[in-house]
Formats: structure tokens, C-alpha cells, sequence
């Protein structure tokens, strides 16, 4: 049976997760930490997992530690490497989002008879819909576009109306916390140590040189190998004659080869959606949609069939990449999103 004052909060050793936990006992909440062993990058865990029970002890809460690599390698790290084998962009938070910190620590807090479940993401929901935080500099929504509706009840996220700023001010203001603000932020895709290619070049051929093409198909240089590139990247291959930018508009995973034009050719009107994830029921509706994290929404119509979307812009976007999240708003309210599929 659940108690609907009992919450697990996800505890990463990060001073988010550290005040979320505290600010919610706070608030007469039963609250017990899980810190989530995930990926397998050298000597992460050793760090932050004691941090976590440093946080832990602070707060006065019990600590549980669950290891979810074997799931997170099948849901997370190998779609992240097969989505870069084929020439997309992928993104792996999303995924992470919806199977790992929403999906199996949901079934821990189910475990243990905790209604509610908590973390350190800077979003806001009511119940039915997510909303952007307050802190739109920290706002996390984009990545969470993809988390089951059903569960949105059960989720609390108590720094939504906070600023990071005053976060860490509060925890440095607090004796024994003093530590926690001052670490610094984590990175923003946390398995890859320096570069995503220098994580992929461990499992497979990255520095393999190939043509560029033009949008005729005409060789014009050459490249480093094409899971150097993404949708819209100007640098790191040769176009002979060149004398203006050249912007990445295609990439050909099967032949090795990488398109490039000017910036123009990276304009994209329409996009299509697919595994869509909503939380309105509508099937045509106008909106605004973010096509990349840290992008302004621009504004679009879109007609919903079956599990997928397609999206008429109503501005130009620019740099456009397959693999990635679309996700719509209306206004600061999230009203879910997809996986562009083609543009």
C-alpha cells in the first residue's frame, strides 16, 4: 500500500537533488533517497555515490542505491551509439528520462510504498501537464518530454519556482551544505567524459575519411570520417574553392559521406514526428515547437495520424537534425513532442 506523504527522491551527490530532498522533509513529506548506478564511465560513481550519502546523512534520510547499468545500456547507451552509426543526432536524456528516472525508479518507489517520487530538475507539473521552470537559464522541460502522462500525478519537483542562484546561495548559507554549492554543474550528457567521439572511436571506426558532396552530388573534399558531423556543423571538413561557411545539410551514414551547402540550404519548412508522446488528445492543432534544447519555439501547425506528426513551421528553422526531440508548447505548457524522423 502507498503513503501518500512517502517520496523517494533521486539523489545524485548534486546540490539540486540535495536541496530537493531537504526542502520536501521540510514540507512534513516521509522522504527517502535512491542514488541510480547508470552508466559505467570510470570512476563516476565512486565520487558522486558518496556524495549522495554525505547528502543523505545531512538530510537525515535513508539512502538506497540501485544498479540499472545492464538496463541502461540496453535503453540509453546502445540506442545513443546506434543513432550516431546512422548518421542521426540522438538524445540520449530523453530516453534516460522516461525508462530510468521516471520508469525505474517509479517501480523502487513502488517497492517501497512511496506515492511520490522527486528530483532535482528544474521543470513544474500540475498533475497533467509539465510547465517550464521559472528559471528559464536551468528550464529542463525539453528533456522530459517523453515521460509517460500517467505518472505525471505522482511526480514533485520542488525546484520548479526556484532560481539555480538562489539554490546555491540557500545551500551555502546552510552549515554542512556549504561543500554541495560550491561543486561544480554536471555535464550535460553524463557517460561522456570529453567528446561524444572520443567515447564512440572505444566501440567503433570514427576517424574514417570520406567525400563531400555538394547538393548536386559532386565530390568537393573530403572529411574525417561522418560521426565527426551533425546537421548543421560548418567545420572539420574541406571544400575546395570555397569562400564563404559551408554548413553540414546531409549526412549519408551507408557511403560515408557528408553533404554541404550554404547556409540557405539548411532552412527547413516541415518536419515529421514519430513515437509521439502527448498529453493532449487533440489531432490538429497550432502550437510552437523547439526542434533542438536551448532553441526558441517557433510557431507550427500540426496534424496528428496515428503515431505520428507532421509539423508545418510557420518560421524557418535552421540546422535541422533526425534523431532529435521536436517538442511543442503552448506558451510555458509542454504539451509533448516526438522524434523527428525526416524534414
Amino acid at each position: 500500500m502507498k503513503n501518500n506523504k512517502k517520496v523517494l527522491v533521486g539523489m545524485s551527490g548534486g546540490v539540486d537533488s540535495t536541496m530537493s530532498a531537504l526542502m520536501l522533509k521540510d514540507e512534513g513529506y516521509e522522504v527517502e533517497g535512491l542514488y541510480m548506478k547508470l552508466h559505467t564511465k570510470p570512476g563516476y560513481h565512486e565520487i558522486h555515490l558518496e556524495r549522495a550519502k554525505k547528502a543523505a546523512k545531512f538530510v537525515d534520510i535513508k539512502l538506497h542505491v540501485l544498479d540499472l547499468q545492464d538496463i541502461f545500456n540496453e535503453k540509453v547507451f546502445q540506442p545513443f551509439m546506434d543513432t550516431y552509426a546512422e548518421g542521426r543526432t540522438p538524445n540520449p536524456c530523453a530516453l534516460c528520462n522516461r525508462s530510468l528516472k521516471f520508469g525505474e525508479m517509479l517501480k523502487f518507489a513502488d517497492k517501497i510504498g512511496a506515492y511520490y517520487l522527486a528530483t532535482g530538475h528544474y521543470i513544474k507539473t500540475d498533475g497533467k501537464y509539465f510547465y517550464e521552470a521559472d528559471d528559464d537559464t536551468k528550464d529542463q522541460s525539453y528533456f522530459l518530454f517523453y515521460v509517460q502522462k500517467e505518472i505525471l500525478p505522482r511526480l514533485l519537483f520542488p525546484l520548479g519556482e526556484r532560481k539555480k542562484s538562489d539554490i546555491k546561495e540557500l545551500a551555502s548559507s546552510i552549515d554542512g551544505l556549504e561543500s554541495f554549492a560550491s561543486q561544480s554543474e554536471s555535464s550535460e550528457i553524463c557517460f561522456v567524459e570529453t567528446t561524444y567521439t572520443d567515447l564512440l572511436k572505444d566501440y567503433v571506426e570514427v576517424d574514417k575519411v570520406g567525400e563531400v558532396l555538394d547538393k548536386d552530388g559532386n565530390v568537393v573534399g573530403e572529411h574525417k570520417g561522418y560521426m565527426h558531423y551533425t546537421i548543421g556543423k560548418r567545420k572539420g571538413f574541406t571544400v575546395k574553392g570555397a569562400h564563404e561557411p559551408h554548413y553540414v545539410t546531409n549526412i549519408d551514414a551507408k557511403n560515408n559521406q557528408i553533404t554541404v551547402g550554404k547556409k540557405e540550404e539548411l532552412a527547413c519548412n516541415s518536419v515529421v514526428l514519430n513515437n509521439l508522446n502527448l498529453y493532449s488528445d487533440e489531432k490538429e492543432f497550432d502550437t510552437t515547437v523547439k526542434l533542438r534544447y536551448r532553441t526558441k519555439a517557433v510557431p507550427c501547425h500540426v496534424i496528428v495520424k496515428d503515431d505520428r506528426a507532421f509539423v508545418t513551421l510557420k518560421e524557418s528553422v535552421f540546422g535541422v537534425a533526425t534523431g532529435q526531440a521536436a517538442v511543442f508548447y503552448d506558451k510555458n505548457r509542454l504539451i509533448g513532442g516526438g522524434w523527428i524522423e525526416e524534414n
